[in-house]
């Protein structure tokens, strides 16, 4: 089984690259592996559902261009191809007096980031946005929506395989040896030959990258963002997102609502360190992947310098008073009656050896080899883009060109 290229992980981004590549050439051999039986299992089919507009990303930064340029290409991807989405807005609510001066600083960040009609709203008229909400003041984002990521992930499968490219489920990368004109990639199954490894194996990423490379100074870290769901009959209580204004001692967003686009409103996620990578329940233990995180020098920095949040964060996973009481800063009104059981999705964060969280989307390049070490949110809204620059640069590294000949893609 031989290939130009061979992507490692079904989840949005790699399908997207290998959507781009065939874009970009049609006439070159590409295959995707997935460990699992059906694709974009992991963090794609289990996160919020949510299109960033680049709100909170630092300018100039990989994030924010991706973000910008991947939202308008997926907004016009959905549109092309029939797939349900609403860009429903997103409320940014401050509730105490500190945190008016970070509210200030976002929409000052969102007007760098190309977001010119994001608007500043006081307090006294949240409730036209949102009429059960309350706050100080907050800033309206109309860019922001809500998609099905599953589906998007489904139909650029779909897209990909008629252009010929071959999906491989049920293939879990066991070794990977680089030779002198080629490489082989050794599955449970069999072993393919191809001229470049693309590693979009989220998750597992550091993993695929360390056989090859066993000192990779960048480990997988898993969070646990766990929710709940507003019963249907105070569903009403929600129209759109409502977000706190986050917390900069920790590098996640907060606690919000979130309505899904096959109806419904989500309420969370906390953010929990995870016991396993693919622990989505609150007890899910892998001694492996427990240890890996344990023995992580980088790690120890971590919990020693967010240990107190991290405390507050398990209180509220274990404790649904304390989680009602977070998300009642938001809507007063709601109570702990009105909250029931609902999914959890697991974040891969990369951390360095130095104990810094990786911020930015992490592309590692070697001869035969991408590593795509980070890819955080937004890069589901941003999968196209960052499959954009992934593409040019794995055709590169095989010495094709692009050729563009169809354009798959809008």
């Amino acid at each position: 089984m031989q290939y130009d290229i061979t992507i490692i992980g079904a989840g949005i981004v790699g399908l997207a690259t290998a959507l781009k590549i065939k874009e970009f050439n049609p006439a070159v051999r590409v295959c995707v592996l997935e460990k699992e039986k059906d694709i974009a299992l992991h963090q794609t089919g289990n996160n919020s559902g949510v299109i960033h507009a680049g709100v909170y990303y630092k300018p100039g930064s990989l994030k924010a261009l991706n973000c910008r340029k991947g939202y308008k290409m997926l907004v016009d991807f959905c549109r092309k191809h029939e797939i349900k989405f609403d860009l429903c807005g997103k409320l940014i609510v401050a509730t105490t007096g500190e945190e008016l001066p970070r509210l200030e600083s976002l929409y000052e960040r969102c007007l760098e980031n190309g977001l010119s009609e994001v608007k500043k709203i006081p307090g006294e008229a949240i409730k036209e946005y949102e009429p059960y909400g309350t706050g100080l003041a907050a800033i309206f984002v109309p860019y922001t929506g809500i998609v099905d990521f599953s589906e998007i992930s489904r139909y650029y499968l779909k897209l990909f395989q008629e252009w010929g490219g071959d999906v491989l489920l049920e293939r879990k990368v066991k070794g990977i040896e680089h030779k002198e004109s080629y490489s082989e990639v050794i599955t449970e199954k069999e072993v393919l030959t191809t001229g470049l490894v693309v590693n979009t194996a989220g998750l597992h990423a550091d993993r695929i990258a360390r056989l090859t490379n066993s000192r990779l100074n960048v480990r997988i870290i898993p969070f646990r963002g766990e929710y709940y769901e507003l019963d249907p009959s105070r569903a009403h209580l929600v129209k759109g997102l409502i977000y706190p204004v986050p917390d900069p001692a920790f590098p996640f967003l907060g606690v919000h609502f979130t309505r899904k686009i096959n109806g419904g409103v989500e309420a969370g996620p906390n953010a929990v360190f995870a016991f396993s990578r693919e622990g989505y329940g609150k007890f899910s233990v892998s001694p492996r992947d427990l240890y890996e995180s344990l023995t992580w020098k980088g790690f120890h920095i971590v919990m020693k310098k967010y240990w107190r949040t991290g405390v507050g964060e398990y209180y509220r996973s274990y404790n649904k008073t304390a989680f009602t009481n977070a998300l009642r800063r938001l809507l007063p009104s709601l109570e702990k009656k009105d909250l029931r059981p609902g999914g959890s999705g697991v974040r891969a964060q990369a951390c360095d050896k130095y104990g810094g969280l990786i911020d930015d989307f992490l592309i590692m390049e070697s001869k035969r080899q991408l590593d795509i070490l980070n890819a955080p949110s937004p890069a589901a809204t941003a999968s196209l883009a960052i499959a954009e620059t992934i593409s040019g640069k794995a055709l590169k590294h095989i010495g094709k060109k692009m050729i563009k000949q169809h354009n798959v893609i809008n």
